[in-house]
């Protein structure tokens, strides 16, 4: 299992819109080119010898990001379909409109820096200057995120900004004075709450770096060594190729937050060994898309979402990947199951010793290879910046890249990597800027607190009208009005994710419907990773499941029907946030943290997922009937539920299903003569 980096680019392009570009002429290409290798090298000198100020730093990012997106990402689909011809009209191949709007964004971006010793006496009495640049930045940044990743969010935002002006129209709670057009940009444009705020300072000073570091250290290597030990440790056991799929995308996680790279780099490879030793293909599609989506999950390097934890929860970043390392063992140990007893009711056989990469030979070649990871995860654990530690990571791959003689990487490919680390920002840091004015708005207008108002009283009528209806010893209003809130919550995430990336979904959700859980009782670092969980899920729930559409593409397999799949074994997905919000010590950084809530909830959280696994694959010890399946799904979620108590009620529960499992499988050889 060797991987090819241009097909794995190929394919990347190909499935994932956010860094699908429209053909250029010659002179553009090389223009687009220049800029987004500059943009990374501004971000990995300012990482290493010091940020900018911070509106400088975050202005000069965004005008990168949103000139390239109009350079980049065409009008309509007919722009990706016409030969690039540079004419008077089309340089470079690319609408003179849209170098104008290019050019014009980029000023409107930088304005603020340029005024900004003046910025202090506009802020609440703009001038026409002011609100006719940030006028030309709303409206392009809209735009540009319309065509780097569609209409869902920009159509958020609209409505948010809509709501800010006229909210004296809005009925009952969500009600307000409304705002003038002028109030609006002074809010979104010239203070720090808007565009300029958290999201895109995020994006530019944590984000970034570590893309390019996954980047980096894919091309030298390190994501072939993860893959073979992944083979090693797996792939010689039964359906080896689909286990290899979940150890290898959760070691590529660790390098690469983004679902659909690593369901394209892991699954070019593992995608076709698992239907070639017998599973499905819609299966084989579903095993890479869920693995896959673990990334996002999966310290040290999680997803976007995990650097924003750090500022809006002024919290360390190692407690923040230390809190995600056993949910994140207990979704892929769900997944893991799963595809364990898939392989064994199929009788699937694994990897021969031809197909298995030769380990030592892989970590004689490659063990350099693990010393930049070694080197970011040290500078991280000592407690210094995450940027800081990302620039001394990109520093030890760009080292070790030339100098390791097995694998040597050349200055094109160190410029290719600058390149391609920058295009995978460019979706990003739009969808940044876009959330940032639904922050604005909600800042602007307080609607935050009411609909934190509106959700609590929701969640209290439905527990008391549970608590009508349950048994008294089930009766907890408190508890019920908590559950009814996470799922409100829960289900918003995934509905929201359905057309809008997880980086955006989880700010928006964060900055609404967090608080309500905090109120509720929530610890806020349980109540962000419940959001995030959910946010994560819209990966693999159709009808916009891009993981698993990319998987499918490469398996020849029914994109909806493999989203299905997908979502099936990444249960545990759902699960393991309600684990973590009743048990924090899952967490282990939180207040109240015991040692033995941690095992019982870990063990007991464990056992659940062995048992409901077993339930979905029909297969345990033996094929499955139909009332051991349900024995073993009620079971599960009594162990998954925190506490002995019900611990030991799944036990006795399951308990008659298991003996059943052990005398039929122990009948046939108790029949056969000595």
């Amino acid at each position: 299992m060797q991987i090819d980096e241009a097909k794995t680019q190929a394919l990347t392009e190909k499935f994932d819109p956010e860094i699908r570009f429209r053909p250029l002429a010659a002179g553009a290409t090389w223009i687009v080119s220049i800029l987004l290798v500059s943009l990374s090298i501004f971000h990995y000198y300012t990482a290493g010898f010091g940020l900018l100020r911070e509106s400088t730093h975050r202005g000069v990012h965004l005008a990168f990001v949103l000139s390239l997106i109009f350079l980049v990402f065409g009008f309509n689909k007919r722009a990706y379909q016409r030969e690039p011809k540079s004419t008077w009209f089309s340089p470079g191949g690319v609408p003179l409109f849209d170098w104008l709007i290019a050019l014009l964004l980029a000023l409107s971006v930088l304005y603020i820096p340029y005024i900004f010793e003046e910025l202090a006496f506009k802020v609440g009495n703009p001038d026409t200057i002011d609100v006719v640049m940030g006028t030309i930045l709303l409206v392009g940044l809209l735009e540009g995120t319309r065509r780097a990743m569609g209409w869902p969010l920009p159509i958020i935002a609209i409505v948010f900004m809509v709501y800010a002006m006229f909210g004296q129209e809005f009925p009952g709670l969500l009600k307000h004075a409304g705002n003038s057009w002028s109030q609006i940009v002074n809010h979104l444009y010239l203070t720090s709450q808007g565009v300029y705020g958290v999201a895109i300072g995020v994006v530019a000073t944590y984000v970034f770096h570590f893309v390019l570091f996954g980047v980096l250290a894919t091309r030298i290597g390190l994501g072939q060594l993860f893959l073979d030990v992944a083979s090693a440790i797996a792939g010689r056991y039964s359906g080896g190729p689909a286990k290899v799929s979940v150890f290898g995308s959760a070691m590529f996680g660790m390098l690469s937050g983004s679902s659909i790279a690593n369901a394209v780099t892991v699954g070019s490879l593992t995608i076709p060994a698992m239907i070639r030793v017998g599973y499905p293909r819609h299966f084989a599609a579903g095993v890479e898309a869920a693995s896959s989506t673990g990334g996002q999950i999966t310290p040290p390097i999680m997803g976007a979402a995990a650097f924003l934890m750090i500022e809006f929860l002024n919290i360390p970043y190692r407690d923040i990947a230390l809190a995600a390392t056993f949910p994140a063992f207990l979704y892929f140990f769900g997944m893991f199951m799963q595809v364990h007893f898939e392989a064994k009711r199929q009788n699937l056989r694994g990897l021969t010793e031809e197909e298995m990469p030769k380990l030592k030979e892989s970590f004689r070649k490659r063990w350099p290879t693990l010393i930049p990871l070694v080197v970011l995860i040290g500078v991280l654990v000592s407690g210094r910046t995450p940027y800081l530690a990302a620039f001394a990571g990109i520093t030890a791959c760009i080292v070790v890249g030339l100098l390791n003689p097995a694998q040597r990487l050349r200055w094109k490919d160190l410029y290719d990597a600058f390149e391609t680390g920058a295009k995978y920002a460019l979706a990003v840091g739009a969808a940044a800027g876009t959330v940032g004015i639904v922050i604005g708005v909600v800042t602007l207008t307080g609607v935050g607190f009411k609909v934190s108002f509106i959700v609590i009283a929701a969640s209290q009528a439905i527990a008391g009208a549970a608590a009508a209806v349950l048994p008294d010893f089930l009766v907890n209003i408190q508890t019920l009005t908590l559950v009814a809130a996470l799922v409100m919550t829960g289900l918003v995430c995934i509905l929201m994710g359905c057309g809008i990336p997880t980086t955006a979904n989880y700010i928006i959700m964060v900055t609404i419907a967090a608080p309500t859980l905090v109120q509720l009782g929530v610890q806020p670092l349980a109540a962000h990773m419940f959001v995030f969980y959910f946010g994560i899920l819209a990966d693999l729930t159709p009808p916009v499941a891009l993981a698993a559409y990319a998987a499918a593409g490469m398996a020849g397999s029914d994109p909806f029907k493999t989203g299905n799949t997908a979502f099936r074994l990444g249960i545990s997905k759902l699960l393991v946030p309600f684990i973590f919000i009743f048990s924090p010590s899952l967490l282990l950084v939180l207040n109240g943290f015991t040692w033995s809530e941690f095992f019982i909830t870990f063990v007991g959280a464990s056992v659940g997922l062995i048992l409901l696994s077993a339930s979905f694959s029909a297969y345990f010890l033996t094929n499955m009937k139909s009332w051991e399946r349900w024995i073993f799904a009620m079971a599960a979620l009594l162990f998954i539920a925190p506490g002995w108590e019900s611990g030991l009620a799944g036990l006795l529960l399951a308990l008659p299903a298991v003996v059943t499992q052990f005398l039929r499988r122990s009948a046939p050889a108790a029949m056969t003569p000595a």
